[in-house]
């Protein structure tokens, strides 16, 4: 038999294992090819005038290299344990060691870089797609064209022929350094197995839940409403991110056989057949790749958590432009006003213009401040209630307007209390009756602290007796022009461009596609990312199920001539693989909950929708290699007997 039927032979044998493998790697070509397309793209000088999207795109490239070179170098470390013995049997007929690699090299070859040619194909005519969908995403109209980009090409072919080739270091090393007999001991040896528990194991379990509760109770804390000075908030944070890596580590390692153990306690050993091969197997299995788990878990919650906060800040962005500009339009001069108004007059578009002149005191509001702020003074800007739409105070109340997410987190005050106006010479003392999210003037006036609303007898008092070093001249009024019907918002939005108009003047749908242009290329980003580490995890999990399953495929076979079924096998098999992926998909899911729940709102006005949907396609995606391996099993057990 030649050297080159043995690898077509081998290559068609192993091909229905290596299926999964080969699909994420072609997916990776795809996807790299695509991105580094769109950095060339001529058509992305549309995202670079705006956001820099080319040198995004080439960063986002790198990351993507790392991923996918920690995937098929990692994937290739368990094909090559798993086919140990079948190297050992080659060079138990002779086969040299060089011959033996030459033969994995062939193989590996003719995979990757069929893949990779199938990948590029693929990549080419997605790129036009992802195009699309980027610009889609940042509302850029420009038109889209399928360009192929030898410079791509170039680049992703250096780049896989490199991974290549540390895979063929990797395989080489492997062979050298194995005798026959540790070949056929590799895989059985891979797993760590033990009979029961130890007491330091224990400990390790408990300990880890204790740390991953600590973390999630010191986020939640984070911005309660403590004074933290920025040493202390990243000595804060750093402690956080140890304290959960390490915790779900040590959870991994310790606390699910704790868990299970417990468990099976309470059961005094009588454990039906679904439980055998579900917990039993779960308990000493999941430690050994307790390492491996928490790395999966951490990134899958860092690209949830980031995914989650970008569409945040995404879904936000009109909710957020109204609260820095409340009206359509601001303007700090009125000539400025003037002029934009007039060229709205001349194209018959209605509108209503409100003219608010804040005045900038200090207020005494230690009644009303946190204590642990250690403030007692605020510097806010103060306004008028006839200033104010739908507002009408009597001497001696005001309102806290503008009060937003993230003023709410940094500066927690009561929403009822004494406060105390300090003028020039005299001082008004007031009360508190209430706050509001709506926004009265621009951030441009406020600085993101809240507008005191007051009576127009209070304003006035006040305006007697200004403190001059307090007060900003060209901050003394602030135009806010409402165009009367939205669907001519738009067009207002074009005559404010074509007069070429600049801070102080502010337009809300400006600072709303800003946004939306920003977090949208982030999103976009992170979502091909998270997705491409989706599919590269999910895939490692799945090859390491294969395994399991053809180690347990003799246990099988006893069952199946005991008289279970393939339906009681397998149903013992789905319980075990809704641990298996589930319970990192659990940790994952509640490690990027509490990250987002902690500083959301710096991101946006809106937490729950994006988390959840966020949450709910990472879920559905990641459960179909849950799925793919049950699958598996099913046909491992049909063969079992």
């Amino acid at each position: 038999m030649s050297l080159n039927h043995i690898i077509f032979r081998n290559l068609r044998k192993n091909l229905k294992n290596y299926y999964l493998y080969v699909f994420a790697l072609i997916f990776s070509v795809a996807l790299y090819f695509s991105f580094v397309t769109l950095q060339y793209d001529s058509s992305m000088t549309e995202v670079e005038n705006s956001v820099k999207g080319a040198a995004a795109i080439g960063t986002s490239s790198v990351l993507l290299i790392v991923i996918v070179a920690i995937f098929l170098l990692y994937a290739n470390t368990i094909f090559i344990k798993r086919r140990s013995k079948e190297i050992g049997l080659f060079q138990l007929i002779g086969l040299t060691k060089g011959k033996i690699f030459r033969i994995l090299s062939v193989e590996n070859f003719i995979l990757y870089f069929g893949s990779m040619i199938i990948g590029v194909l693929i990549g080419f005519l997605g790129s036009k797609l992802i195009l699309m969908i980027l610009f889609k995403i940042i509302g850029v109209d420009a038109i889209t064209k399928l360009v192929f980009s030898p410079m791509a090409l170039v680049q992703t072919i250096i780049v896989f022929v490199v991974l290549y080739m540390l895979i063929m270091l990797m395989n080489y090393t492997f062979i050298r350094a194995q005798s026959i007999l540790s070949l056929f001991r590799v895989s059985s040896t891979s797993e760590q197995r033990q009979s029961q528990m130890s007491t330091g194991q224990v400990i390790v379990g408990v300990l880890g839940i204790i740390l991953i509760v600590f973390g999630y109770v010191l986020s939640a804390q984070l911005f309660s409403g403590a004074a933290l000075d920025m040493q202390q908030l990243m000595v804060t944070m750093l402690v956080i991110l140890f304290s959960v890596i390490l915790g779900t580590y040590l959870f991994y390692k310790g606390s699910v056989s704790f868990l299970f153990n417990l468990i099976r306690k309470r059961k005094q050993g009588y454990l039906s057949i679904h439980e055998v091969l579900s917990l039993s197997s779960i308990m000493f299995r999941m430690k050994s790749n307790a390492l491996l788990l928490t790395i999966i878990t951490t990134v899958s919650a860092l690209a949830i958590g980031m995914l989650s906060l970008t569409y945040i800040s995404y879904y936000s962005a009109e909710a957020q432009a109204r609260e820095s500009v409340p009206e359509d339009f601001s303007f700090a001069q009125a000539n400025v006003k003037n002029r934009f108004v007039a060229e709205l007059d001349q194209r018959e578009i209605a509108y209503e213009v409100k003219h608010r002149q804040p005045i900038f005191i200090e207020i005494d509001g230690k009644d009303i401040m946190n204590e642990s702020q250690g403030k007692e003074f605020l510097y806010s800007s103060v306004v008028s209630d006839q200033m104010v739409d739908d507002l009408d105070l009597t001497p001696g109340e005001v309102v806290f307007m503008g009060y937003g997410n993230v003023v709410r987190q940094l500066i927690p005050i009561r929403e009822k209390g004494s406060i105390v106006l300090h003028g020039m010479k005299h001082s008004i003392e007031q009360e508190l009756i209430g706050t509001s999210k709506q926004g009265v003037l621009p951030t441009y006036y406020t600085k993101g602290t809240p507008v005191a609303v007051v009576d127009e007898s209070v304003y006035q008092q006040l305006q007697q007796d200004l403190d001059p070093k307090l007060q900003e001249e060209d901050k003394a009024d602030s135009y806010g022009v409402q165009i009367v019907s939205s669907a001519q918002a738009e067009e207002a939005y074009t005559i404010y461009k074509e007069l070429d108009l600049h801070v102080p003047n502010f337009a809300q749908i400006e600072i709303r596609d800003s946004q939306r242009t920003n977090m949208g290329l982030i999103m976009f980003i992170v979502g091909f990312l998270g997705l491409t580490f989706l599919i590269t995890s999910g895939c490692i999990l799945y090859f390491k199920q294969m395994n399991e399953s053809e180690e347990e495929k003799p246990n099988y076979t006893i069952l199946r001539k005991l008289g279970f079924t393939q339906a009681n096998l397998l149903r013992g098999i789905q319980l075990k693989q809704l641990f298996n992926f589930g319970i990192p998909l659990v940790i994952g899911l509640s490690h990027s909950y509490f990250a987002v729940k902690s500083g959301w709102f710096f991101f946006g006005t809106e937490l729950v929708t994006p988390m959840v949907i966020v949450m709910i396609v990472y879920t559905m995606l990641y459960s179909m290699f849950g799925l793919l391996s049950v699958l598996y099993y099913k046909r491992v057990i049909m063969e079992s007997l």
